[in-house]
């Protein structure tokens, strides 16, 4: 049914509920999913040459800057020419989104729009296995034991940047980045825009668009 190989990236703030979308089309659908994050954390834990050049900023508390995420990415995607994927965490920014247009065009992009307070109420909540990136929430899915990761019974913390002081500051600062991403995927007409306020409710609209362009490989009802 597919006669080429898909391409999509799913947008959206941090607390949006990236990550489970993105976690329940690649169960659903097959493709491969590739979170930036995932990538700069095995990338650092691997101490290739792009990692310890991660490593090195966020040791400063400084952003990755974009010609290194890029490069990560890039070499990532390398080895995915013949696979479905799914981009999750990138592109963040409009020089991301041009480097990608230099190796593959996009046939679909999700932007997943959360209204602000229910972003700053899931953030506050939001505690996180460090070595793994594990995600927890105190509200709809915590840990079963508190504060510590179900899998290896170490501590979980919660990012500075969660904590709700900073939760609006960067709210802000994802908005100005990713508004003129949005908006260049918007002229090109593959960008579809799904909001409210939970998750579950928005997904069954996912699996429908992503059910047109791609045969599942697993029903709704399993997810």
């Amino acid at each position: 049914m597919a006669s080429k190989l898909l391409r999509a990236v799913v947008l959206g703030p941090p607390g949006s509920g990236k990550g489970t979308v993105c976690q329940r089309i690649a169960h659903s659908f097959g493709l491969q999913h590739l979170s930036s994050g995932h990538v700069l954390r095995q990338s650092i834990a691997a101490r290739s040459e792009v990692g310890v050049l991660a490593k090195q900023y966020l040791e400063q508390g400084l952003l990755v800057p974009d010609h290194v995420i890029t490069r990560l990415m890039m070499t990532e995607l390398e080895k995915k020419q013949t696979e479905h994927w799914l981009l999750d965490g990138f592109p963040r920014t409009l020089v991301q989104a041009e480097a990608l247009d230099r190796i593959c065009e996009l046939d679909l992009v999700i932007s997943l729009n959360i209204p602000f307070e229910t972003l700053k109420d899931r953030l506050s909540a939001r505690w996180i296995h460090p070595t793994s990136g594990r995600v927890y929430n105190m509200e709809f899915n915590p840990p079963l034991v508190h504060g510590i990761d179900d899998i290896t019974g170490e501590p979980l913390i919660q990012q500075e940047d969660d904590k709700p002081d900073a939760v609006a500051a960067r709210l802000r600062k994802y908005k100005d980045a990713a508004k003129p991403v949005i908006d260049l995927y918007k002229t090109r007409g593959v960008l579809h825009s799904f909001s409210g306020t939970e998750t579950n409710k928005i997904w069954p609209y996912v699996y429908t668009l992503l059910s047109n362009k791609i045969p599942p490989i697993c029903t709704e009802e399993a997810n």
